[in-house]
């Protein structure tokens, strides 16, 4: 399992997990297919990508969501003190 000093990464894992699958997919294809699997190779390349995309966005959504929650509680603790 792949930790952060917050604990478990779910993100982190996987964005390993799908990296490491499209590239055992892409040298399979090559030793299966040879010149044959280069349109499956770039479509395993543009299912990486996308992952990738998407595991970065996941990513800033929740640290902006993190963000506004601690914001919030700045705010409530201001009106609290006034």
């Amino acid at each position: 399992m792949v930790s952060s000093r917050y604990g478990i990464d779910g993100l982190r894992a996987a964005a390993i997990a799908s990296q490491a699958l499209g590239f055992i997919l892409i040298m399979t294809l090559e030793t299966c297919l040879g010149d044959a699997a280069r349109p499956w190779q770039g479509m395993t390349l543009a299912l990486m990508l996308l992952a990738a995309c998407w595991v970065a966005l996941m990513r800033r959504y929740r640290r902006n969501k993190q963000r506004r929650a601690m914001a919030e509680r700045v705010r409530r603790a201001k009106e609290d003190e006034e």
